[in-house]
């Protein structure tokens, strides 16, 4: 198996500079196809900007990835078609219903009128939310919202699907709920990574890597890095990981 068999993402030295400022200060990565992989920091430790480099929707400073099998640098267009999407801010439309939302998202991927009638059944079906689909988006709480917002990142079958603080501003039992969704689809064999600030979320992930000013300061499983730091959850190992960076 070559690496672009086993990794569904790849990058190195990955940077992004905004004039002076460094975003993202030569990040090196790679994810497993098939793995839940997180990306933990605070706001503004440069997750966001590495995932939207990793989507093909900003370009490199310098450095490199291949995002599954595809160069970020030169075929962003391709990584488009492989990938899903879903935004830490709420994209969909709001005086749509959830259904149009749907059909309107399938038609920008490409599907035919069938293949969107399929996947709106199934989609719906998959997140619970038939008995929603003619109501209209801003009638919907939160926790919904993000569901339908995932449901556009599936349409089109990606083998990887990026998530930018999915649950950010979400009760917990549907920050629960949301989480057994991505376990489905880690299992169904998707690449899923996930952005996120909340740390008890990382236990989640089967590897988390933590990014502090830019950077990747630790990476590997909780479990390992629970037994590094001596503690008894991912928001220890944090503030400690972070702590000793800073000293």
């Amino acid at each position: 198996m070559n690496a672009n068999e086993k990794y569904a993402v790849v990058a190195k030295d990955l940077t992004r500079k905004f004039g002076a400022f460094t975003a993202v200060d030569h990040v090196s990565f790679s994810v497993s196809r098939g793995e839940i992989f997180g990306f933990l920091g605070a706001n503004g430790a440069g997750k966001t900007t590495t995932i939207r480099m990793m989507c093909g929707l900003l370009l490199p400073t310098s450095g490199s990835a291949l995002v599954a099998g595809f160069d970020v640098f030169t075929q962003a267009e391709q990584i488009k078609q492989h990938i899903g999407y879903m935004s830490q801010r709420f994209s969909l439309y709001e005086d749509l219903t959830v259904l149009e939302n749907i059909e309107f998202y399938g038609g920008i991927y490409g599907l035919s009128r069938k293949q969107i009638r399929r996947k709106s059944r199934e989609l719906l079906a998959y997140l619970k939310l038939e008995d929603r689909a003619n109501t209209v988006t801003a009638e919907l709480p939160l926790g919904l919202k993000q569901r339908m917002a995932l449901s556009t990142a599936l349409l089109h079958d990606p083998e990887i699907i990026f998530l930018d603080e999915p649950t950010s501003g979400v009760d917990p039992d549907s920050r629960r709920q949301f989480w057994l969704l991505i376990y489905e689809l880690a299992a169904r064999g998707k690449t899923v990574f996930v952005t996120t600030h909340f740390m008890d979320e990382a236990e989640y992930c089967q590897r988390v890597s933590i990014m502090q000013e830019g950077r990747i300061i630790e990476l590997d499983s909780p479990q390992n890095l629970k037994e590094k730091y001596k503690s008894e959850s991912m928001q220890s190992v944090f503030l400690k990981a972070i702590g000793e960076e800073s000293s």
